[in-house]
């Protein structure tokens, strides 16, 4: 399997209740690195941007205003096959289907207010990574 990386969020539900600490660790105990993080407060604009695939549906507003409503932990995670792994020790989106061991299962508290956010693909997590950091703040 090849070395990637892929992207991160650790969201407002998260953050405010001060467990960026432990998710991070639970990302290092899968074996994946983090090669540039920052904590941000994300702004209406970047919130639609990175989230337009999704304009068209209901949610859409509920999210954005979700992700805007506290700061969020911003990361680029490198590993072998890191876009897999991630998506594993995320779990399921619903912290009730979710895993034993897995960061939503830990840390999540509904299918909305789900504690991270993984990219899906190589290609997306490029693009995603592209949205909020420049090649130099990225140390492997």
């Amino acid at each position: 399997m090849a070395l990637e990386r892929t992207f991160s969020i650790i969201k407002p539900d998260a953050t405010e209740r001060n467990l960026t600490g432990k998710i991070n660790a639970m990302i290092e105990g899968a074996g994946l690195r983090i090669v540039a993080q920052k904590r941000i407060q994300m702004t209406r604009a970047q919130a639609e941007a990175f989230y337009a695939v999704h304009k068209a549906r209901p949610f859409f507003g509920e999210l954005v205003d979700f992700m805007i409503s506290a700061p969020v932990v911003v990361q680029v995670l490198q590993g072998e096959g890191a876009v897999a792994k991630y998506r594993e020790v995320m779990g399921a989106t619903n912290p009730a289907d979710a895993a034993e061991g897995t960061i939503r299962k830990a840390c999540a508290k509904s299918i909305g207010e789900n504690s991270v956010h993984g990219s899906d693909a190589a290609e997306t997590a490029a693009v995603e990574i592209a949205q909020f950091f420049s090649g130099n703040e990225i140390v492997g």
